[in-house]
């Protein structure tokens, strides 16, 4: 019991701080660039937003060069709603429509046509991927590509026309508040030739698009650093090293000798069963750099006593099926005997590597299953 108190307190020595303190996860920013740092999973309610924005269009199709430039262009309304799943991945579907001007002949003839069209967008915010990520961040940049589709309405003794299209675009975003951005944003439309219903063997039509407007963000709207540890573990580990003081402090209380009591004379242990544990990160197999130190430890005990070592690498239940987690738990634990034989010398014959997956949880937080035991007998 003694030796795997010790084991404990030096382990929580090594992660936490002298001072015990609350640990409080990572929200709203990152330590690194976006790309380099692993984000916890929002509900599916989380990080939605809808935008509304207004601004000016411009068809470009055949004959219209020839027309005026201040009558080429056209108020453009549009609304968006999107998600974000990540601080720099998301998606959208932009609604656009007003009016088209269209021209025919060299003394050009305008065509005065109402449209609609609507487009899917895979949105790429380059500041939060390249950069930190910081959900308080003033200006982000945000290149976007899509699909849609463009119906232009009959009228004036015109026929419809529809076209699929291509898109793309750049938005920023200026940060007015918590729940609000200021948007500006620059976008093209490609477009089949006769989409401007006239057709003199061009490749394309095409629609240029100019907006300004606002986002409203909708459900939680930052994301959590996902951390190599559990704040659950992390608290319930400090938690003991302040009743372990508190033990102290009393035992300091008391007289440094006491003659009325017998000499105490030391129990005779038989079997003392040392148990050591290694914790994973979600879904993976690698030792992390802080829980070298519970590797060492069962080491040294190895190397003391002599004694062989069992290695047995579990999995959370509640990610993953049966199959997967069971190997993911065989991966874990060789990992760990990997560890123990190349970095601190024990031998593999010393060595018994077990795997259990998720039929067994040793634990009750199911978030502590993604473990590898190591148990020692003396």
């Amino acid at each position: 019991m003694k030796t795997k108190v010790f084991l404990l307190a030096i382990f929580a020595g090594f992660v936490l701080s002298s001072n015990a303190q609350e640990f409080k996860s990572q929200v709203g920013s990152s330590k690194e660039a976006g790309y380099k740092t692993d984000f916890k999973k929002n509900k599916f309610g989380d990080n939605w937003f809808i935008s509304i924005a207004g601004g000016a269009s411009m068809l470009l199709g055949d004959q219209n060069d020839n027309a005026d430039f201040a009558n080429r262009l056209n108020f453009a309304p549009q609304v968006s709603f999107g998600k974000w799943f990540s601080p720099y991945l998301g998606f959208r579907t932009q609604l656009n429509g007003g009016v088209l001007h269209g021209f025919q002949n060299v003394q050009p003839f305008m065509q005065h046509n109402k449209y609609i069209a609507a487009h899917v967008d895979l949105l790429w915010d380059v500041t939060n991927f390249w950069g930190k990520y910081d959900e308080a961040k003033g200006f982000r940049l945000i290149p976007w590509v899509g699909m849609g589709y463009a119906n232009r309405f009959k009228n004036q003794g015109l026929s419809r026309s529809e076209s699929p299209t291509l898109n793309a675009g750049l938005l920023t975003a200026i940060r007015l508040s918590n729940r609000v951005d200021l948007n500006f944003e620059a976008q093209g439309s490609l477009l089949q030739e006769h989409f401007n219903r006239v057709q003199e063997g061009h490749t394309s039509d095409g629609i240029l698009q100019l907006t300004a407007g606002l986002t409203f963000k909708l459900g939680k709207s930052n994301f959590e650093v996902l951390e190599p540890m559990d704040y659950a573990l992390l608290n319930d580990l400090n938690g003991q090293i302040n009743n372990l003081r508190a033990e102290n402090q009393e035992l300091a209380k008391r007289p440094k000798s006491c003659p009325e009591c017998p000499e105490p004379v030391a129990p005779v242990v038989t079997n003392n069963v040392v148990d050591n544990v290694v914790y994973f990160r979600l879904n993976s197999a690698k030792v992390d750099k802080n829980q070298q130190i519970n590797i060492y430890n069962t080491s040294e005990f190895v190397k003391e006593y002599g004694t062989a070592v069992k290695v047995i690498g579990y999995a959370d239940k509640k990610t993953g099926t049966s199959n997967y987690n069971l190997k993911l738990s065989e991966k874990r634990a060789r990992a760990v005997a990997k560890e123990l034989m190349d970095k601190y010398g024990i031998s593999s014959d010393k060595i018994t590597i077990e795997w259990k997956g998720s039929d067994e949880q040793p634990y009750n937080e199911n978030n502590w299953n993604r473990v590898v035991i190591m148990r020692a007998e003396k």
